[in-house]
């Protein structure tokens, strides 16, 4: 197939798939099973193997805490990240692998459309929930007491998932069946001719490319600058009151969990900027890529399907510490390890119960001033009605 016929991927160009055949009646070698279908077979494989056990690995740790009352907002924003990898793992890859090894499409119409849009699923809702980590950083940061967010996330969440399913709705019917104009019974899952111009096709891709790559970058690259200019401030800070009424040590919890997320986005960043400067140059100059091997435009797919593999590592190396705690280093009432600052052990986010316990005691303190105050000016109160009854009863 002619490399500017097909470009993999959601949002990519338009999706033809058709080589027309030589003089001879041998099919060509991209409609044939080759060397590079074998390459695609193994690489999917590898790549699922490591996702699916370093994303069930990481969805495991997060429910045993969650089952302990352990777990915090961030924890579930992550379950959710991994159920979304989980979902590229388990529903794209083996789909790629199938694909590559039959190299036609022999599932039909119905489910060419449906397996297209669980394609993308996934991919979206890994860029949505990547959004609501980076807002819920900026308010664990900025506004740690706010209610309102926290009272939010699972609406955030419940909108992400929406969202991804609205995102990647269009799939399923922009690709179709279609048959092979020169040879009868060969069948192919295309997105060729469902959209009127290349123009459209173009704003697709934009819209695509903006929903998945630029809205995470950028909502990430503000919460996080935000976060850092307080921490920074915090820390020239002599007279804070967080620090002052203990939640400073928690304030310190919560800057370890931004590193963790800018790592995280770092990563996303890293694995899908290959492949959407891929797609933007070939928007803006289609003769050059033309030139290119075929191999070079899959493996900028391949590269950006490493992503959902990367979440759990980055999750893994920030929460080894409380992965290898044991049963017999914590104290007897289970709530802190030895050497250890945060309750739980190295916990990358306090607990529910902590920051309940954080609040009531700011509450507390903003009570006791608020009762010292009034009584204060009740006392004086009092000591003026007594003189003024003095003088009216003639004793002064």
């Amino acid at each position: 197939m002619d490399i500017d016929e097909k470009v993999s991927g959601p949002g990519g160009a338009s999706q033809k798939n058709w080589t027309h055949l030589n003089t001879s009646n041998e099919l060509p070698l991209e409609m044939r099973f080759n060397h590079g279908h074998m390459v695609s077979i193994t690489v999917y494989t590898v790549l699922m193997i490591i996702s699916a056990t370093g994303n069930l690995t990481v969805l495991t740790q997060l429910l045993k805490r969650r089952r302990a009352a352990r777990a915090s907002r961030l924890d579930v924003l992550l379950m959710h990240l991994a159920v979304a990898d989980l979902m590229v793992t388990f529903l794209m890859m083996p789909l790629e692998i199938a694909w590559a090894g039959t190299v036609q499409w022999l599932a039909g119409d119905f489910m060419c459309r449906v397996m297209m849009f669980t394609r993308t699923f996934g991919l979206y809702l890994s860029s949505f929930v990547l959004i609501c980590i980076a807002i819920d950083r900026y308010f664990a940061i900025l506004k740690p007491l706010n209610v309102t967010w926290e009272a939010r996330v699972r609406k955030a969440l419940a909108t992400a998932w929406i969202c991804a399913g609205l995102a990647s709705l269009p799939q399923s019917f922009i690709f179709h069946l279609e048959e092979h104009p020169d040879v009868a019974g060969y069948f192919q899952c295309v997105s060729y001719g469902s959209l009127p111009t290349e123009r459209h096709e173009f704003a697709y891709f934009l819209v695509n490319m903006i929903l998945m790559y630029v809205a995470p970058l950028v909502s990430t690259l503000y919460c996080s600058s935000a976060a850092l200019a307080e921490i920074i401030r915090r820390s020239n800070t002599s007279n804070d009151k967080m620090r002052r009424s203990g939640v400073g040590i928690l304030g310190r919890a919560r800057a370890r969990t931004l590193k963790m997320t800018v790592t995280i986005v770092l990563v996303f960043f890293a694995c899908w900027s290959p492949y959407y400067c891929y797609c933007l140059w070939y928007w803006i100059d289609k003769e050059s890529v033309r030139s290119l091997d075929p191999a070079f435009q899959k493996a900028m797919w391949l590269f950006s399907c490493t992503n959902s593999c990367a979440n759990p590592i980055v999750y893994g190396v920030f929460n080894r510490n409380r992965w290898r705690s044991r049963p017999n280093a914590r104290y007897r009432n289970g709530s802190m390890r030895r050497g250890s600052r945060f309750t739980y052990g190295d916990s990358m986010e306090i607990s529910a119960a902590t920051l309940v316990r954080a609040r009531s005691s700011l509450q507390n303190e903003r009570n006791e001033r608020r009762d010292s105050t009034y009584n204060s000016k009740n006392g004086t109160q009092t000591h003026l009605n007594h003189n003024n009854n003095l003088v009216a009863n003639g004793i002064v």
